[in-house]
C-alpha cells in the first residue's frame, strides 16, 4: 500500500524561476505510482537554471492515496545535471505526520553554486542579529518613505503611527532576504 491513485502535481523551483503546479500525467509504465516502481516523466517548462527544491504532493482523491514517496531526480537536458530530492516519507493524511504534499531541497549543495555559501552567511547574520529580537526588546525602525519610526514592542504590541522622533535611543535598520 506504499502507492497512489490520486493525481500527482510537483512544482521545481531554480534561480530563474518555477514551474508552477504540474500534474505528472504519462509516465512510461502503464500504471504509475506502484510500490517500488520508478515513474519517467518529462516536463516541459522554460530553463530554470540551477534547481534547488521542488513541492511534490497529491489531491488525496481515490482509494488507497496515500503514497510513500523515496526521491525525485530530475535531470536537465540542457546541463545534463541531475538534482536529487530526497523524501523517504509518507504523502499520506493517515501516516506520519499526514502531509499530502511536501517540499524537498536538492541534496546534493554542489549542483548549486554557492548554495553552502550563502546559508553559512545567513547563520553568521542570523547569529550576529539575533539578540535583538530577544525577550523585552523594543525594535524600532525607521521608515525612509514616511521618515518615521515603527515600534514592535515587547508585548506584541505593533506602534505604526511614524512617529518622527525616536523614542528608545537605538534604531536597528533591518534587511529581509527572499
Amino acid at each position: 500500500n506504499a502507492g497512489t491513485e490520486a493525481d500527482v502535481y510537483i512544482s521545481v523551483y531554480g534561480e530563474r524561476g518555477d514551474t508552477g503546479s504540474r500534474q505528472l500525467l504519462r509516465s512510461q509504465k502503464s500504471k504509475k505510482f506502484l510500490k517500488g516502481q520508478t515513474d519517467i516523466f518529462a516536463v516541459e517548462a522554460v530553463h530554470l537554471g540551477h534547481l534547488y527544491k521542488i513541492v511534490i504532493g497529491h489531491n488525496g482523491l481515490g482509494s488507497g492515496n496515500g503514497w510513500f514517496l523515496d526521491k525525485v531526480v530530475i535531470k536537465d537536458p540542457v546541463t545534463d545535471l541531475d538534482y536529487t530530492f530526497l523524501c523517504h516519507r509518507w504523502l499520506d493524511q493517515g501516516q506520519d505526520d499526514g502531509n499530502i504534499a511536501r517540499e524537498l531541497a536538492v541534496t546534493d549543495a554542489s549542483t548549486l553554486p554557492g548554495r553552502q555559501e550563502l546559508e553559512l552567511k545567513r547563520e553568521e547574520t542570523w547569529a550576529a542579529e539575533k539578540w535583538k529580537f530577544q525577550k523585552g526588546n523594543t525594535l524600532q525602525f525607521y521608515n525612509r518613505l514616511t521618515h518615521g519610526f515603527i515600534c514592535l514592542n515587547p508585548d506584541s504590541r505593533v506602534d505604526a503611527l511614524g512617529d518622527k522622533k525616536n523614542k528608545y535611543g537605538k534604531v536597528f535598520f533591518m534587511w529581509v532576504y527572499a
